[in-house]
């Protein structure tokens, strides 16, 4: 079933956006009669570790699209998210490290001693993680053995991966999920942290702990879902209009699930569970799998949709229905149903919050694409199945987009796997900025999977460090004006073909890219036409998120912030750097006007205030420093060179040590002042080392020399009637000591001859060359 066709009378873009229903470009048409209200709902977090990068690829690029929907193309934008706070990993997580807890509450000593019950209860978790996740190492293994138990049983796999693994990883031999997974293991095991008390005291007592007890869990999903949000802010990522929590949830589901039973497409068992039963619903006429049908029967997707806690035998008809409803188990979270106590299934819990706000009908749904099957399968199975009415189709969902995955040496990123790095992890370390991932996104298509390394946070930092056009101070239109505004109409033409083609942001990426060029490559424009392509620029960047602090209600804002250097260092620092651009002009003007660099040196100082306080001393410091040594170079009458190396100084040293970045540009354009960030720092760090490595290189190589010299005076001192007789490998030589026999009485060969005459020849010169400098050295008359 496809989208509703185009309405009479709205005015809409013609915008197309990739179905994953259709898996085709559609026209986008919303539900709403007027055209502009557009309801959409995205599959949020299940909240129980921070959040990492993969969500990071799911939540930016969602949050693109949303931005250029509502903020490019004019629509109302109603975004529902939800975050799942009760599921199956919540429950255990949240039940293991509240027996964790409670266990070292037992077990505390007011010496902080270790008891031998203690000790006790750590082997018996060591032997069980072990046992069920290391099968090939003798059942008795204990930490003081295990290394070598290891080194035995795993050997390829344990070791550490070497930088030959990374490069074949980069060929796409890169280590199996199997691998991964028990390299994971023995990780665990080795470091012997809580994570092997855990699943032991889980599997003791997890049964014991008060269904009834909702605060466990609720400590944990509530803790996560407040660091994902604070993870969403630090990325700049809109908050839904509407957040829905499962718990918050939970009566309305049921209501839910009753009517899908009623319908006919849902059975209880004995148990209090209950199922949605597919071959009932593709009876009736509907089809089951319409986003990957190609998984229907993938029995491993579908396990891993049940979740982890429901294992082992169920009492449901087919081994492919799913679970609308679970009876809860000992030591679970419950609700009352009519089924008895239980707990949602995970995937109806979307199909009834997001019927519960929005409707019978949403415009967009959106996730991961590893969300397709089956929990956006079955998701719109349920729905389907809920709003049926005999006879009468139902659409649920108009557009499906799922955003593609960030994968890890062609791996998805997974805490299982321990190939996960956490988003706040990069923003803290400064790996990746907030504005560099999010660009990152922007150079791929949304529905695309991207692999992360360095080379291409490189790219990325390399293209787009610098993307605003420089101001000039021209005041007429000029040739090169005309060729601009007519570059810049032919953007915007592009641009919005670009967003209407399924927002494809990394061609829009390359215009914007390529207009900033071109403007930077002119040498004369005038204000008005710096100004209007800087502020169009500014507008769309804006639009895509790129500008936490910028808003589009000023329309003549030009540029982004974060890349300015902080406000204690602008009255100090932009003066000194435009005092060294002016005397680098001078200085290379060809002859230098000395008096012109002092009087620059002196007005230089009334530019900026006296420092008020110990913070912006040190920026003061350097400014007069700075100053006063252009002047005494003045006076001096100084050359070019010596001018030159000041300048020098003040960018690679003391500015540098400020965290501030003069980057000089070509057609005596002023110099760039931008804040240091990782790839400045890293590059400085490679030239330096490639330049003491050079350093290195050229002293060994001298000293080679000048050992190679010494051999060759050594060797100049011996007589070539002789040099040949000290060898064992001859028996007799000619007048000039050029061997005729070898050790064993045998004529040298003619070739043999020839060479050795060569090597006669030059020591004969050698040795003529000695004698003649001794006979020099002794002639010489005494001083």
């Amino acid at each position: 079933m496809h989208p509703t066709a185009s309405r009479p009378g709205a005015p809409l873009p013609r915008l197309r956006i990739y179905n994953s229903l259709t898996r085709g470009k559609d026209d986008f048409v919303p539900a709403d009669p007027t055209g502009k209200v557009v309801t959409w709902y995205a599959c949020g977090p299940t909240v129980y570790e921070d959040a990492h990068l993969g969500h990071a690829k799911n939540y930016v690029s969602t949050d693109i699209i949303r931005r250029i929907m509502q903020d490019y193309f004019g629509f109302d934008v109603e975004f529902v998210m939800n975050t799942t706070d009760i599921d199956d990993k919540i429950i255990l997580q949240a039940r293991q490290k509240y027996l964790l807890a409670r266990f070292k509450q037992e077990h505390v000593t007011q010496d902080g001693s270790v008891s031998d019950s203690v000790l006790a209860e750590a082997k018996a978790a060591f032997r069980q993680y072990i046992g069920k996740n290391l099968p090939s190492l003798p059942s008795d293994t204990n930490p003081d053995t295990f290394s070598e138990a290891v080194a035995k049983a795993y050997n390829e796999i344990a070791k550490p991966p070497s930088p030959s693994d990374e490069a074949a990883a980069d060929q796409g031999q890169a280590p199996t999920v199997t691998e991964l997974l028990l390299r994971a293991h023995i990780a665990t095991a080795r470091s012997a942290t809580t994570d092997i008390l855990l699943p032991y005291f889980d599997a003791l007592h997890g049964a014991e702990v008060d269904s009834n007890n909702h605060d466990i869990y609720l400590e944990l999903s509530r803790k996560f879902e407040r660091r994902f949000f604070d993870d969403m802010t630090a990325l700049n990522v809109l908050p839904p209009n509407k957040l829905t929590r499962v718990t918050e949830y939970v009566a309305p589901i049921v209501r839910f699930v009753e009517q899908i039973v009623a319908n006919g497409f849902g059975y209880a068992t004995p148990d209090g569970s209950v199922y949605f039963d597919i071959d009932s619903f593709e009876k009736a006429g509907h089809t089951y799998c319409r986003l990957e049908p190609w998984n229907k029967n993938d029995r491993v997707l579908q396990a891993d949709g049940e979740g982890s806690l429901s294992k082992g035998k169920s009492m449901k008809r087919s081994e492919n229905h799913f679970a609308l409803w679970k009876a809860s188990k000992p030591g679970e979270p419950a609700w009352p149903s009519p089924w008895g106590r239980g707990r949602p299934g995970w995937h109806i819990e979307c199909s009834a919050m997001a019927s519960e706000v929005i409707g019978s009908t949403m415009d967009i749904h959106s996730g991961g694409v590893d969300l397709r099957f089956p929990h956006h399968d079955n998701e719109l199975a349920q729905s389907e199945a809920y709003w049926f009415t005999p006879d009468c189709p139902v659409q649920w969902v108009n557009y499906f987009i799922h955003m593609g995955q960030l994968r890890i040496r062609g791996l998805k990123m997974s805490k299982s796997l321990k190939n996960f790095t956490t988003i706040r992890a990069v923003l803290f370390q400064k790996e990746w900025s907030a504005r560099s991932l999010r660009i990152c996104f922007l150079l791929m298509p949304w529905q695309d999977g991207i692999e992360v390394t360095d080379e291409l946070m490189k790219a990325v930092l390399d293209r787009w460090r610098h993307s605003s056009p420089k101001i000039t101070a021209t005041q007429e239109l000029g040739i090169e004006d005309k060729h601009l505004l007519s570059a810049l109409d032919k953007g915007k033409a592009d641009v919005d073909s670009a967003l209407c083609d399924s927002f494809n942001t990394s061609v829009v990426m390359r215009i914007l890219s390529d207009l900033v060029t071109e403007s930077n490559s002119a040498e004369t424009l005038s204000d008005q036409t710096v100004i209007l392509l800087a502020r169009w620029i500014t507008r769309i960047v804006t639009i895509f998120g790129l500008d936490p602090e910028g808003g589009l209600s000023n329309p003549d804002r030009i540029g982004w912030s974060g890349l300015e250097i902080s406000s204690i260092a602008k009255p100090y620092v932009y003066p000194v750097s435009d005092l060294r651009d002016k005397v680098r002009t001078l200085a290379c003007s060809g002859s230098v006007d000395h008096a012109a660099i002092a009087k620059l040196a002196d007005e230089t100082i009334v530019v900026a205030s006296r420092a008020e306080d110990q913070s912006s001393k040190t920026f003061d410091q350097v400014l007069q420093h700075f100053r006063a040594n252009v002047k005494d170079l003045a006076a001096q009458q100084a050359p070019t060179k010596d001018l030159l190396a000041l300048c020098d100084q003040l960018r690679d040293v003391h500015l540098w040590n400020l965290g501030i970045y003069l980057e000089d540009r070509n057609n005596s354009q002023p110099a760039l002042v931008r804040p240091l960030d990782k790839l400045l720092i890293e590059a400085r760090a490679e030239q330096e080392s490639a330049g003491a490595a050079k350093a290195k290189a050229k002293l060994e190589q001298e000293a080679r020399e000048a050992e190679r010299e010494k051999e060759l005076r050594e060797l100049a001192k011996v007589d070539p009637l002789v040099m040949f007789k000290d060898s064992v490998e001859y028996s007799e030589w000619d007048e000039s000591g050029i061997p005729t026999l070898d050790a064993e009485g045998n004529a040298i060969s003619k070739n043999k001859r020839k060479k050795l005459v060569k090597e006669w020849e030059k020591q004969k010169l050698r040795h003529e060359d000695w004698l003649a400098t001794k006979d020099i050295r002794l002639s010489s008359p005494p001083i």
